[in-house]
């Protein structure tokens, strides 16, 4: 249940639309709801501004199944990370409306419509093709929240003239997701080019001595560039997650009519790409 059903059915029940036993019905499952092993946090999108998302790794396909069906029953957007492809054709075909993006692992579905268009917008910036499905884990996320999102791939630090011919898109933007692997440094080049927020990805990309993404993650905490936090290996979608809610506040504050639970709507804006 998000912020506007529940203020519709507290308008029903009072204009007399609604008796109250059906209202309560419907908040019988609130704020969560039992199922299994899983308790399903019908309350998050009303705290939040956004539903709770499902992590499928580790999880069995009917516990994926199970819950998917009762979060896309209350109604609200779907996501569901870390989805293997044999689990994510089987999403999709049980569920209809569902999609599945195979190289960001992520299954998502959009039952709710976006509000205004936010001012501003994100970019989501690779270092390699390599890092391709972490950025575009955090691409697709911040659409699912509805921030608009600039992309552009292959502009590593060994190319450096590749992340310049981008200078106007990374300095315009609101806040910045920088997704690299090998020694991580993309996010403080990016860093000293700008005067917003920068979120460093590290990815597990890398030969043996990059262990895992580890070289990169501890480069990326121990930048010299200011205004940089750093998530999780491989973690695009946290990513993504926090540069949807810091556009989100970005576009409040140039518009105060504006509230914490607005949703506005997908990007127009473009993709740029390297040289391979």
């Amino acid at each position: 249940m998000n912020l506007e059903s529940l203020n519709g059915l507290l308008e029903s029940v009072a204009a007399g639309r609604m008796p109250v036993t059906e209202a309560l019905a419907a908040l019988r499952s609130w704020p969560f709801e039992t199922l299994g092993e899983a308790r399903i946090d019908h309350h998050r999108a009303l705290r939040c501004g956004f539903p709770e998302v499902v992590f499928a790794e580790g999880k069995t396909t009917a516990q994926v199944e199970s819950i998917v069906e009762r979060l896309i029953a209350a109604g609200g957007n779907l996501l569901v990370t870390r989805v293997h492809s044999d689990l994510g054709a089987r999403l999709v075909a049980r569920f209809p409306g569902c999609t599945y993006h195979d190289a960001a692992r992520l299954v998502t579905l959009r039952q709710q419509q976006p509000t205004p268009r936010p001012v501003g917008y994100i970019a989501v910036v690779s270092a390699g093709t390599s890092d391709v499905p972490v950025a575009e884990e955090a691409r697709i996320t911040a659409e699912l929240m509805d921030q608009p999102v600039r992309v552009i791939h292959d502009a590593g630090v060994a190319g450096l003239h590749r992340l310049l011919a981008e200078t106007d898109v990374i300095q315009q933007a609101n806040v910045i997701v920088a997704v690299a692997g090998m020694e991580g440094a993309l996010p403080s080049v990016v860093g000293g080019l700008v005067q917003c927020p920068v979120i460093a990805v590290p990815t597990s990309v890398g030969y043996g001595a990059n262990f895992g993404g580890i070289s990169a993650l501890l480069a990326m905490l121990n930048s010299c560039a200011a205004g940089i936090s750093v998530v999780n290996i491989d973690n695009g979608f946290g990513a993504g997650y926090q540069a949807a809610l810091i556009n989100r506040l970005a576009s409040q504050s140039s518009n105060p009519d504006a509230t914490r639970a607005s949703k506005p709507p997908a990007p127009e804006g473009g993709t740029h790409h390297g040289d391979n």
